[in-house]
């Protein structure tokens, strides 16, 4: 009776965990205008692109690198009691983040400083949750524990583009002082109630060098990627900066110098002979492929939304944020449904069904949003949404169980954690993607498109041509805040100067949606193309794990 009743107290605290950490891995996007407001910091300024960056992409980069470093240690020391850690860690970051004194680039620093330190509490919360799952049920209630914790995790992350609008519009604080009850109740809650029931290594050594080097070469090579994408000199794009250039190498050389220190060394942080076993393998591909394909999904559809549907469709630059986040509420419904259903089912068929069919679907979906004009009819965007849901649904669940089955139960905290790495590094790398591809057509379609509707509205040409190239990144963070940069770059007295006409066509809804809206559909049909290329190749892959096999206890 006791182990029944911990099994759910398990299974309630990791997922108040995994939804409050996934929470505030999206509740930035929707807030970051009234964050900015707040302390005072043009987004439209040239400087403000790498406080944008950090903002959005240094949470998931720390956990991402953590990870498995973090399921090592835990293996060690014990997975609740770095759990519970993990959740005093993020409820301490989120206090300092609501109370963020400083105002302009050094309350920017000041945010990204804090914000990374909740991303180190949720690199604990993340690489111990399944495993602490795991080893609290039984094989036969493991998809069904799995399907609802992740369920709460992917809708954490959903729920989080709505309440960062609704918070943002009271007092932009409280979208980091949200967390902080429902960290203290956590941490005292896991802390009281958590244990360990698994097996333990502690008599096993850390280490050390392979630990460092597998957290500085991730680190070095995604956030090379990440300033590739920002503005270098008189370059649109960063790719040839020699930091990003040196970056990728020293990224790929420390990568590629772990794999050889854990084939070597005598107690490993990961045990890379685990990627033996087949469905082990494939599971964790088929993984990293959907995170590459959808991990950026939520920020294009993001930007369709925000910089060129409901303008068009009446609603102001500062209205978009809020209600971009619920026209995606059908994404969430697909998930919610299917996700615990998926995992249900698959404690008793097994997981490569589900999980094939619901890559497949992935692919469906992608391949019809490629379908979609710029100023679609809510409907058919209604049913992709949908379709990708449920595909996140019957793939997630399915997938997690089957991963976690196979591995011996003293290695769980390591396997979880290297699970989550490929997940979060998958995500980052697909941010990359994408922002990349739609900077590249945005640097080749908008300069002209953009000079011609200028020199149409009556600016002059020599303001016109200055306007038009100008870094694309502007354009792109624009439609991705809600906001028109039309009165940002152009000046004062150019914009005074026009018409009244003139002006009001400038400033409204209708005049920036349709300058950047075919260089925006172009790169996100390729964008698009590509994730459902990896969608297949996933489905393969989850397809090659073999048919079910007995789980390990």
């Amino acid at each position: 009776m006791q182990n029944s009743r911990y099994k759910w107290i398990a299974l309630s605290n990791t997922t108040l965990g995994v939804f409050m950490a996934m929470l505030n891995g999206n509740i930035v996007l929707i807030s970051l205008p009234a964050i900015f407001r707040g302390i005072q910091i043009n987004p439209m300024a040239p400087a403000s692109t790498a406080y944008l960056l950090w903002l959005l992409m240094g949470y998931t980069v720390v956990t991402a690198t953590l990870l498995v470093s973090f399921g090592r240690i835990s293996d060690i020391y014990g997975r609740a009691r770095l759990y519970n850690l993990g959740f005093a860690i993020f409820t301490a970051a989120s206090i300092l983040l609501a109370l963020t004194p400083g105002k302009g680039s050094i309350g920017a620093t000041e945010l990204i400083l804090f914000r990374l330190l909740q991303g180190v509490g949720s690199g604990f919360l993340f690489s111990n949750s399944t495993a602490i799952l795991t080893d609290a049920f039984p094989p036969n209630q493991r998809g069904m524990a799995m399907g609802l914790n992740q369920i709460l995790g992917i809708g954490g992350s959903l729920v989080g583009l709505i309440l960062g609008g609704l918070l943002a519009d009271i007092q932009w604080r409280l979208v980091f002082l949200v967390s902080v009850p429902v960290g203290l109740t956590g941490t005292i809650w896991a802390y009281l109630k958590l244990k360990d029931t698994g097996l333990l290594l502690r008599k096993e050594k850390i280490d050390w060098l392979g630990n460092g080097t597998f957290a500085v070469g991730l680190t070095a090579l995604l956030l090379a990627l990440t300033y590739g994408i920002m503005p270098y000199g008189t370059s649109k794009m960063g790719w040839g900066n020699p930091w990003v250039i040196g970056g990728i190498i020293l990224g790929v050389v420390l990568l590629a110098g772990f794999i050889y220190i854990e084939l070597v060394t005598e107690t490993p942080m990961f045990r890379l002979e685990l990627f033996k076993i087949r469905a082990f393998a494939a599971g964790n591909l088929s993984l990293f492929l959907s995170s590459v394909a959808r991990g950026g999904l939520q920020f294009m559809l993001i930007i369709w939304l925000q910089g060129i549907w409901l303008p068009l469709h009446g609603y102001s630059f500062e209205q978009t944020p809020l209600w971009a986040g619920i026209y995606m509420l059908p994404m969430m419904l697909g998930f919610f449904v299917m996700g615990p259903v998926s995992g249900f089912l698959s404690d008793r068929f097994g997981a490569r069904g589900f999980a094939t069919i619901g890559m497949l679907l992935s692919t469906l979906a992608f391949i019809l949003l490629t379908f979609l004009p710029a100023n679609f009819s809510y409907l058919p965007f209604v049913i992709i949404l949908l379709i990708a849901g449920i595909g996140m649904g019957m793939f997630a669940a399915p997938n997690t169980t089957a991963i976690m089955n196979t591995v011996p139960p003293e290695h769980r905290g390591a396997s979880s954690g290297m699970r989550a790495t490929l997940q979060n590094t998958g995500s980052a790398l697909s941010m990359t993607l994408y922002f990349s591809i739609l900077i590249i057509g945005l640097a080749h379609h908008l300069p002209a498109t953009m000079y011609q509707g200028l020199i149409s509205a009556g600016v002059p040409a020599a303001t016109a041509q200055t306007v038009a190239n100008l870094p694309p990144t502007g354009a792109l963070f624009a439609a991705f805040l809600g906001y028109n940069p039309m009165a940002q770059l152009l000046p004062a007295a150019v914009l005074h100067n026009l018409p009244q006409a003139s002006q009001q066509l400038i400033l409204g809804t209708v005049f920036f949606p349709k300058l950047i809206a075919p260089a925006v559909m172009s790169s996100l049909r390729i964008a698009f193309y590509i994730s459902a290329v990896l969608s297949i190749i996933g489905a393969v892959a989850s397809y090659m794990r073999g048919k079910t096999t007995q789980p390990l206890q």
